[in-house]
């Protein structure tokens, strides 16, 4: 059961770094909070508590994903729609 696990745990890590690399306090900052994150809960044994920990990252990547679109729209707003309109 652990080793299912450890895969989704992996695969996890790897998205939100990837997801990462465009957050807006940098790459870095990211890489380094992500690592703490995962490091701290690194001992965890329950497979219970590890599909909680799971769901909660991805719901860090849904959050993570709706910032970067709307980051987008924003632009595009800006780009496309004066203020003159008000």
């Amino acid at each position: 059961m652990a080793n299912s696990l450890r895969g989704e745990v992996l695969n996890l890590y790897k998205n939100l770094l990837y997801l990462g690399r465009e957050y807006p306090k940098g790459a870095d900052y990211f890489r380094s909070r992500l690592k703490a994150a995962f490091l701290k809960n690194k001992d965890v044994k329950d497979p219970e508590k590890i599909k909680q920990l799971i769901a909660r990252g991805e719901f860090v990547i849904k959050e993570l994903e709706a910032l970067y679109f709307l980051r987008k729209y924003r632009a595009l707003k800006q780009r496309y729609y004066s203020d003159d309109d008000k």
